[in-house]
């Protein structure tokens, strides 16, 4: 459980649910209303270049209130969700020293995890390392890196596929670099957040209109230059792992001639829903969360949710008073 915090804490409020769901609607509503700044939690929205694939605000949108962790790092650079988490948590701390308050909204589980729980305190990447071991990999067979790992940390080889190399390098480099397995890392505890009272608003809209939203938005990624865009994203930066999120992973494929645009597009959609589908069962596993069987950009979900900011703080100032 997140660490308990005293009852003067500031208010942070998180807002979560799956894609498609309002979230970017209600926070901007409530960013105005409580005069909030908002912090985004997802996994592209934080590459430049990469805007219609991610559903990034619109520049409209960012202009109304300050956002935070949304064009900070290039396709090629590496952010992993422990820099996601001291970004967000140095964003919080600036936000409520303003006397503003912090609106987390997103729908990347991992990322929202690390902010509130934090993550095993492991080493830094080792670049030199790295590169080492992708340089063995190559030499040898398929498999290598598993192997050694299977000798160093068991555990953590046990629930790591062997094809994963991202993982195994990490897995790695902490065995290599700390002197200690990736498991008894994970098993020498986290660093939750302090020092903010957290209110979870989750966003939980009928099924059938969520996959039918869904459907529209990923035809209108396509229709508004998704292939275009990732075009010139590999153009620029090479096939990079950001490329291989949902959408631009199907816009790829239409440039590789595997598939049609139509067939990219009704792939899309399909990932899309799965997407839905595991983020309502990872978010069903936040603690306490004021669930809103709603779209976020209903006039009703923004009144239920700034009953519920009232409720956490009566001082909360109902308008805004941005200047």
């Amino acid at each position: 459980m997140v660490a308990a915090s005293v009852s003067n804490d500031p208010l942070a409020v998180l807002i979560l649910g799956p894609t498609g769901s309002g979230k970017t609607a209600l926070s901007l509503a409530l960013a105005e209303r409580f005069n909030g700044e908002i912090i985004s939690c997802d996994s592209v929205a934080v590459y430049r270049g990469m805007d219609l694939g991610s559903a990034k605000p619109s520049v409209e949108e960012q202009g109304r209130v300050p956002h935070h962790l949304i064009d900070v790092v290039d396709p090629d650079q590496p952010f992993t969700a422990g820099e996601y988490s001291r970004q967000a948590r140095h964003a919080m701390r600036q936000i409520a020293e303003r006397g503003h308050l912090p609106l987390v909204t997103g729908g990347t589980g991992l990322y929202l995890r690390a902010l509130t729980m934090g993550l095993f305190s492991g080493p830094a990447r080792q670049e030199d390392l790295r590169a080492r071991l992708i340089r063995s990999e190559k030499r040898h067979q398929s498999g290598w890196l598993h192997r050694i790992l299977q000798r160093l940390d068991p555990a953590s080889a046990a629930r790591i596929h062997a094809n994963d190399t991202p993982k195994l390098i990490r897995a790695l480099e902490v065995c290599l670099t700390a002197k200690q397995p990736l498991s008894a890392a994970f098993a020498s505890g986290r660093d939750p957040l302090t020092g903010f009272r957290l209110l979870r608003i989750g966003l939980n809209p009928p099924r059938k209109e969520l996959y039918d939203r869904l459907n529209r938005r990923a035809a209108q990624m396509f229709q508004a230059g998704l292939i275009e865009e990732t075009s010139s994203l590999l153009a620029r930066y090479g096939r990079v792992k950001a490329l291989d999120a949902l959408g631009y992973r199907q816009a790829l494929a239409v440039l590789d001639g595997a598939m049609s645009p139509e067939e990219a597009i009704t792939a899309a959609q399909q990932g899309h829903r799965n997407y839905a589908k595991r983020q309502l069962t990872w978010f069903r596993r936040e603690p306490n969360v004021h669930w809103i069987e709603d779209f976020g950009d209903t006039p009703q979900a923004t009144q239920t949710a700034i009953g519920l900011i009232q409720n956490a703080n009566p001082n909360a100032n109902p308008e805004s008073n941005r200047g």
